[in-house]
Protein backbone atom coordinates (compact mmCIF):
# COMPACT_ATOMS: atom_id res chain seq x y z
CA UNK A 1 0.00 0.00 0.00
CA UNK A 2 1.24 3.47 -1.25
CA UNK A 3 1.77 6.76 1.07
CA UNK A 4 -0.66 8.40 -0.42
CA UNK A 5 -2.84 6.02 -1.10
CA UNK A 6 -6.43 6.23 0.93
CA UNK A 7 -5.77 3.87 3.78
CA UNK A 8 -9.10 1.89 5.24
CA UNK A 9 -9.65 2.08 9.11
CA UNK A 10 -10.89 1.57 12.09
CA UNK A 11 -14.76 1.73 12.58
CA UNK A 12 -14.94 0.73 16.72
CA UNK A 13 -18.56 0.10 17.92
CA UNK A 14 -20.20 2.74 20.43
CA UNK A 15 -19.14 2.57 24.29
CA UNK A 16 -22.03 0.60 26.69
CA UNK A 17 -22.94 3.39 28.54
CA UNK A 18 -22.82 3.10 32.12
CA UNK A 19 -25.66 5.27 35.00
CA UNK A 20 -23.76 6.82 37.50
CA UNK A 21 -25.29 8.68 40.55
CA UNK A 22 -26.24 11.87 40.10
CA UNK A 23 -23.97 14.34 42.35
CA UNK A 24 -21.33 12.15 42.18
CA UNK A 25 -17.85 14.51 42.33
CA UNK A 26 -16.15 14.87 39.77
CA UNK A 27 -12.67 13.32 40.49
CA UNK A 28 -14.48 10.40 41.35
CA UNK A 29 -16.54 10.15 38.09
CA UNK A 30 -13.26 10.77 36.45
CA UNK A 31 -11.35 7.66 37.46
CA UNK A 32 -14.44 5.37 37.22
CA UNK A 33 -14.95 6.42 33.99
CA UNK A 34 -11.28 6.35 32.88
CA UNK A 35 -10.78 3.12 34.74
CA UNK A 36 -13.62 0.85 34.16
CA UNK A 37 -12.38 -0.35 30.77
CA UNK A 38 -9.28 -1.99 32.40
CA UNK A 39 -9.10 -5.35 33.03
CA UNK A 40 -8.30 -6.53 36.81
CA UNK A 41 -4.21 -7.81 35.98
CA UNK A 42 -3.43 -11.04 35.96
CA UNK A 43 -7.12 -11.96 33.98
CA UNK A 44 -6.51 -14.61 31.11
CA UNK A 45 -8.16 -13.16 28.05
CA UNK A 46 -9.28 -16.24 25.50
CA UNK A 47 -9.98 -15.38 22.15
CA UNK A 48 -11.75 -17.25 20.00
CA UNK A 49 -11.37 -17.26 15.93
CA UNK A 50 -14.87 -17.49 14.34
CA UNK A 51 -13.79 -18.82 11.47
CA UNK A 52 -10.76 -17.03 8.72
CA UNK A 53 -8.02 -18.36 6.61
CA UNK A 54 -5.20 -19.43 8.90
CA UNK A 55 -2.93 -16.58 7.57
CA UNK A 56 -4.95 -14.31 9.19
CA UNK A 57 -5.51 -16.15 12.13
CA UNK A 58 -1.72 -16.39 12.27
CA UNK A 59 -1.42 -12.26 12.10
CA UNK A 60 -3.57 -12.08 15.26
CA UNK A 61 -1.60 -14.58 17.36
CA UNK A 62 1.38 -12.60 16.62
CA UNK A 63 -0.03 -9.55 17.49
CA UNK A 64 -1.51 -10.58 20.76
CA UNK A 65 2.48 -12.00 21.26
CA UNK A 66 3.56 -8.77 20.79
CA UNK A 67 2.10 -7.04 23.25
CA UNK A 68 2.42 -9.78 25.76
CA UNK A 69 6.12 -9.66 24.83
CA UNK A 70 6.04 -6.47 26.57
CA UNK A 71 6.22 -7.90 30.17
CA UNK A 72 2.50 -7.28 31.08
CA UNK A 73 0.47 -9.00 33.69
CA UNK A 74 -2.57 -10.21 30.79
CA UNK A 75 -1.96 -13.38 29.18
CA UNK A 76 -3.44 -14.54 26.29
CA UNK A 77 -4.68 -17.78 25.28
CA UNK A 78 -6.56 -19.18 22.32
CA UNK A 79 -9.80 -21.71 23.15
CA UNK A 80 -12.08 -23.62 20.54
CA UNK A 81 -14.96 -23.07 22.35
CA UNK A 82 -16.67 -19.18 21.79
CA UNK A 83 -18.43 -19.58 24.98
CA UNK A 84 -15.27 -19.94 26.39
CA UNK A 85 -13.87 -16.78 24.72
CA UNK A 86 -13.54 -12.95 26.07
CA UNK A 87 -12.74 -12.12 22.87
CA UNK A 88 -14.69 -13.61 19.38
CA UNK A 89 -13.02 -12.53 16.58
CA UNK A 90 -14.13 -12.76 12.77
CA UNK A 91 -12.91 -11.95 9.42
CA UNK A 92 -15.63 -10.45 7.58
CA UNK A 93 -14.54 -8.65 4.90
CA UNK A 94 -17.31 -6.41 4.35
CA UNK A 95 -17.64 -5.04 7.41
CA UNK A 96 -14.31 -3.22 8.02
CA UNK A 97 -12.21 -3.57 11.36
CA UNK A 98 -13.18 -3.01 14.66
CA UNK A 99 -13.56 -3.55 18.11
CA UNK A 100 -15.59 -2.99 21.50
CA UNK A 101 -13.46 -1.29 23.98
CA UNK A 102 -12.18 -3.08 27.05
CA UNK A 103 -14.32 -4.86 29.28
CA UNK A 104 -17.09 -3.49 27.00
CA UNK A 105 -17.12 -6.95 25.30
CA UNK A 106 -18.49 -8.50 28.23
CA UNK A 107 -21.35 -6.99 27.69
CA UNK A 108 -21.75 -8.94 23.74
CA UNK A 109 -23.52 -12.14 23.61
CA UNK A 110 -21.93 -14.96 23.53
CA UNK A 111 -21.88 -15.89 19.99
CA UNK A 112 -21.30 -12.44 18.72
CA UNK A 113 -18.29 -11.20 17.57
CA UNK A 114 -16.55 -8.36 19.62
CA UNK A 115 -13.61 -7.75 16.84
CA UNK A 116 -13.92 -8.17 13.41
CA UNK A 117 -10.53 -7.79 10.72
CA UNK A 118 -12.20 -6.15 7.28
CA UNK A 119 -9.01 -6.44 5.35
CA UNK A 120 -5.61 -8.49 4.95
CA UNK A 121 -3.47 -8.21 7.82
CA UNK A 122 -0.44 -10.44 6.59
CA UNK A 123 1.16 -6.80 5.76
CA UNK A 124 2.86 -3.73 7.50
CA UNK A 125 -0.47 -2.38 7.66
CA UNK A 126 -2.09 -5.23 8.48
CA UNK A 127 0.36 -5.90 11.58
CA UNK A 128 -0.47 -2.36 12.58
CA UNK A 129 -4.45 -2.81 12.23
CA UNK A 130 -3.95 -6.15 14.63
CA UNK A 131 -2.73 -4.46 17.15
CA UNK A 132 -4.52 -1.48 17.03
CA UNK A 133 -7.54 -3.41 17.41
CA UNK A 134 -5.95 -5.15 20.46
CA UNK A 135 -5.14 -1.97 21.92
CA UNK A 136 -8.88 -1.20 21.94
CA UNK A 137 -9.70 -4.39 23.79
CA UNK A 138 -7.37 -3.81 26.21
CA UNK A 139 -8.93 -0.01 26.85
CA UNK A 140 -7.14 2.00 24.83
CA UNK A 141 -9.19 4.45 22.64
CA UNK A 142 -8.03 6.35 19.09
CA UNK A 143 -5.20 8.53 19.76
CA UNK A 144 -6.17 11.42 17.43
CA UNK A 145 -9.09 11.95 19.60
CA UNK A 146 -7.70 13.26 22.50
CA UNK A 147 -8.94 16.12 23.44
CA UNK A 148 -5.33 17.59 24.35
CA UNK A 149 -4.05 17.08 20.78
CA UNK A 150 -4.78 20.74 19.88
CA UNK A 151 -5.52 19.07 16.31
CA UNK A 152 -7.55 21.78 14.19
CA UNK A 153 -9.34 19.83 11.30
CA UNK A 154 -10.10 21.04 7.68
CA UNK A 155 -13.89 19.39 8.35
CA UNK A 156 -15.25 19.59 4.97
CA UNK A 157 -11.35 17.65 3.82
CA UNK A 158 -12.28 15.13 6.48
CA UNK A 159 -15.51 14.11 5.71
CA UNK A 160 -15.16 14.11 1.56
CA UNK A 161 -12.14 11.91 2.70
CA UNK A 162 -13.96 9.33 5.14
CA UNK A 163 -17.37 9.36 3.59
CA UNK A 164 -15.36 8.04 0.08
CA UNK A 165 -13.67 5.02 -0.98
CA UNK A 166 -12.62 2.77 0.94
CA UNK A 167 -13.77 3.44 4.48
CA UNK A 168 -17.45 4.73 2.75
CA UNK A 169 -18.38 5.93 6.63
CA UNK A 170 -21.43 8.31 6.75
CA UNK A 171 -21.05 11.89 8.09
CA UNK A 172 -22.07 10.49 11.60
CA UNK A 173 -19.80 7.66 11.09
CA UNK A 174 -17.25 10.47 10.10
CA UNK A 175 -17.77 12.90 13.52
CA UNK A 176 -17.48 9.83 15.64
CA UNK A 177 -14.60 8.38 14.82
CA UNK A 178 -12.86 11.65 13.58
CA UNK A 179 -13.59 15.02 14.34
CA UNK A 180 -15.23 13.93 18.30
CA UNK A 181 -12.78 14.87 21.31
CA UNK A 182 -12.97 11.89 23.69
CA UNK A 183 -13.81 13.19 27.24
CA UNK A 184 -11.65 14.46 29.33
CA UNK A 185 -12.46 11.57 31.64
CA UNK A 186 -11.24 9.42 29.53
CA UNK A 187 -7.84 10.01 28.62
CA UNK A 188 -4.90 9.67 30.82
CA UNK A 189 -2.52 12.05 30.97
CA UNK A 190 -2.26 15.70 28.50
CA UNK A 191 -0.15 14.45 25.59
CA UNK A 192 -0.92 13.45 22.42
CA UNK A 193 1.18 10.41 20.47
CA UNK A 194 1.04 10.83 17.08
CA UNK A 195 3.22 7.54 16.87
CA UNK A 196 0.79 5.72 18.89
CA UNK A 197 -0.77 2.09 17.47
CA UNK A 198 -3.78 4.05 17.83
CA UNK A 199 -3.51 6.55 15.67
CA UNK A 200 -5.15 6.86 12.10
CA UNK A 201 -2.95 7.60 9.00
CA UNK A 202 -4.32 11.29 7.54
CA UNK A 203 -2.76 12.70 4.20
CA UNK A 204 -2.47 16.20 3.59
CA UNK A 205 -5.06 18.97 4.06
CA UNK A 206 -7.12 17.43 6.94
CA UNK A 207 -4.98 18.74 9.34
CA UNK A 208 -4.78 22.40 9.77
CA UNK A 209 -2.66 22.23 13.38
CA UNK A 210 -0.41 21.44 14.06
CA UNK A 211 1.24 22.86 11.10
CA UNK A 212 3.83 20.23 10.95
CA UNK A 213 0.96 17.78 9.98
CA UNK A 214 -0.79 20.46 7.38
CA UNK A 215 1.01 17.61 4.44
CA UNK A 216 -0.36 14.20 6.18
CA UNK A 217 0.40 12.25 9.27
CA UNK A 218 1.84 8.90 8.74
CA UNK A 219 2.63 6.81 11.73
CA UNK A 220 5.53 4.76 11.73
CA UNK A 221 2.74 1.82 12.54
CA UNK A 222 3.25 -0.92 15.52
CA UNK A 223 3.79 -0.06 19.24
CA UNK A 224 5.11 3.20 19.91
CA UNK A 225 7.49 3.77 23.64
CA UNK A 226 4.57 6.08 24.67
CA UNK A 227 1.98 2.59 23.73
CA UNK A 228 4.10 0.45 25.54
CA UNK A 229 4.74 2.51 28.39
CA UNK A 230 0.87 2.89 28.87
CA UNK A 231 0.78 -1.30 28.81
CA UNK A 232 3.11 -1.57 31.28
CA UNK A 233 2.03 0.97 33.47
CA UNK A 234 -2.21 -0.18 33.08
CA UNK A 235 -0.59 -4.04 32.85
CA UNK A 236 2.49 -4.64 35.36
CA UNK A 237 4.15 -7.64 34.97
CA UNK A 238 2.92 -10.20 38.03
CA UNK A 239 6.18 -10.40 40.18
CA UNK A 240 7.36 -12.03 43.33
CA UNK A 241 4.88 -14.09 45.83
CA UNK A 242 1.55 -13.77 46.02
CA UNK A 243 0.30 -13.20 50.01
CA UNK A 244 -1.95 -15.34 51.29
CA UNK A 245 -5.50 -14.02 53.24
CA UNK A 246 -6.55 -15.84 56.01
CA UNK A 247 -10.49 -16.43 56.82
CA UNK A 248 -12.15 -13.51 59.44
CA UNK A 249 -9.07 -11.10 59.06
CA UNK A 250 -9.38 -8.17 56.81
CA UNK A 251 -6.38 -6.66 55.36
CA UNK A 252 -6.23 -2.93 55.13
CA UNK A 253 -4.93 -1.35 51.62
CA UNK A 254 -3.94 1.82 50.46
CA UNK A 255 -3.62 2.24 47.08
CA UNK A 256 -3.27 4.56 44.25
CA UNK A 257 -5.84 4.34 41.68
CA UNK A 258 -6.29 1.72 39.33
CA UNK A 259 -3.31 -0.29 41.43
CA UNK A 260 -4.45 -3.80 42.63
CA UNK A 261 -4.05 -6.06 45.63
CA UNK A 262 -3.42 -9.76 44.89
CA UNK A 263 -4.19 -12.61 47.59
CA UNK A 264 -4.12 -16.39 47.78
CA UNK A 265 -6.86 -18.26 49.12
CA UNK A 266 -6.36 -21.29 50.11
CA UNK A 267 -10.06 -22.31 51.43
CA UNK A 268 -9.55 -24.24 55.32
CA UNK A 269 -12.75 -26.07 55.04
CA UNK A 270 -15.59 -26.48 51.51
CA UNK A 271 -18.19 -24.64 51.84
CA UNK A 272 -20.11 -21.26 50.59
CA UNK A 273 -18.05 -17.82 51.73
CA UNK A 274 -18.69 -14.21 51.44
CA UNK A 275 -15.60 -12.00 49.93
CA UNK A 276 -16.09 -8.30 50.34
CA UNK A 277 -14.19 -4.89 50.54
CA UNK A 278 -15.28 -2.52 53.46
CA UNK A 279 -14.59 1.40 53.55
CA UNK A 280 -15.51 4.23 50.76
CA UNK A 281 -13.65 3.16 48.06
CA UNK A 282 -14.60 2.74 44.43
CA UNK A 283 -13.05 -0.97 43.57
CA UNK A 284 -13.74 -4.01 41.28
CA UNK A 285 -13.43 -7.39 42.86
CA UNK A 286 -12.59 -10.43 41.55
CA UNK A 287 -11.96 -14.25 42.38
CA UNK A 288 -9.78 -16.59 40.17
CA UNK A 289 -9.75 -20.71 40.73
CA UNK A 290 -6.84 -21.81 39.47
CA UNK A 291 -7.57 -25.01 37.04
CA UNK A 292 -4.07 -26.29 35.45
CA UNK A 293 -1.95 -23.54 36.57
CA UNK A 294 -4.41 -21.09 35.01
CA UNK A 295 -6.19 -18.70 36.53
CA UNK A 296 -10.50 -18.66 35.48
CA UNK A 297 -12.68 -16.35 36.34
CA UNK A 298 -15.05 -17.43 38.95
CA UNK A 299 -16.78 -14.76 40.66
CA UNK A 300 -16.79 -10.85 40.88
CA UNK A 301 -18.51 -7.28 41.68
CA UNK A 302 -17.81 -3.83 40.92
CA UNK A 303 -19.50 -1.43 43.08
CA UNK A 304 -18.05 1.71 41.65
CA UNK A 305 -20.30 4.22 42.01
CA UNK A 306 -22.58 3.31 44.12
CA UNK A 307 -22.97 3.58 48.22
CA UNK A 308 -21.95 0.15 48.88
CA UNK A 309 -19.29 -2.36 49.30
CA UNK A 310 -18.07 -5.17 46.36
CA UNK A 311 -19.19 -8.15 47.45
CA UNK A 312 -20.20 -11.76 46.50
CA UNK A 313 -20.99 -15.59 47.58
CA UNK A 314 -18.59 -18.67 46.36
CA UNK A 315 -18.45 -21.86 47.40
CA UNK A 316 -14.70 -22.73 47.59
CA UNK A 317 -13.17 -26.41 47.83
CA UNK A 318 -10.53 -26.88 50.56
CA UNK A 319 -7.36 -28.14 48.49
CA UNK A 320 -8.04 -26.33 45.61
CA UNK A 321 -6.26 -22.89 45.18
CA UNK A 322 -7.93 -19.56 44.85
CA UNK A 323 -6.51 -15.91 43.94
CA UNK A 324 -8.54 -12.93 45.03
CA UNK A 325 -7.57 -9.36 43.03
CA UNK A 326 -8.57 -5.86 44.28
CA UNK A 327 -8.26 -3.06 42.02
CA UNK A 328 -8.96 0.33 42.96
CA UNK A 329 -10.78 3.30 41.30
CA UNK A 330 -11.63 5.83 43.64
CA UNK A 331 -9.94 5.87 47.45
CA UNK A 332 -12.65 7.92 49.10
CA UNK A 333 -12.70 10.07 52.14
CA UNK A 334 -10.11 8.02 53.79
CA UNK A 335 -7.95 6.89 51.15
CA UNK A 336 -7.95 3.17 52.61
CA UNK A 337 -9.95 -0.04 51.71
CA UNK A 338 -9.89 -3.17 52.92
CA UNK A 339 -10.63 -6.95 52.27
CA UNK A 340 -11.37 -9.94 53.59
CA UNK A 341 -13.52 -13.32 53.04
CA UNK A 342 -15.33 -15.86 56.00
Amino acid sequence: MSEDQPRPHCNPKPRIPIALPAGISDPRMRLIVLLRTKWVNGTVLHYHFLGGPAAQQQAVRSAFAEWKALGIGLEFAEVGDPGEAEIRINFDQGDGSWSYLGKDVLGIGANEPTMNFGWDLTTDYGRTTALHEIGHTLGLPHEHQNPFAGIVWNEQKVYEYFTGAPNRWTREQTFHNVLRKINTHEVEGSNWDPDSVMEYWFPAGLITEPAEFSNGLTPPGGLSAVDQEWARRSYPGLTGSTPALTPFESVSLSLAPGAQADFVIDPPSSRSYQLGTFGTADTVLVLFEEIDGEPRFLAGDDDSGEDRNALFSARLIQGRRYVLRVRLYWAGQSGQTAVMYW
